[in-house]
């Protein structure tokens, strides 16, 4: 999707201004000693799956997260059959 000339003009106006970051507060130096890196475990990776439409359809009656539920249902497979 391109960016319409309009639009690029706008954003090198709003570029060339200084930026006010006046409604912005002062982090103070003991939050700086505090934090940490969090990384995630692991990276899911978005696929597609076919599965069929009675399984799909009771995991979504659990509730929000169906699709954290049926990955933790496969994880837990995965750790009953690993060597």
């Amino acid at each position: 999707m391109a960016i319409s000339p309009k639009r690029l003009e706008e954003l090198k106006r709003a570029a060339a201004g200084p930026i006010d970051t006046s409604d912005i507060p002062e982090v103070p130096s003991e939050w700086f000693a505090r934090a940490r890196l969090v990384t995630p475990a692991e990276r899911k990776h978005q696929l597609t799956i076919r599965l069929d439409g009675d399984v799909v359809e009771w995991f979504k009656a659990q509730g929000k997260g169906y699709q954290t539920h049926i990955n933790a249902v496969l994880r837990e497979y995965v750790k009953a059959h690993r060597k």
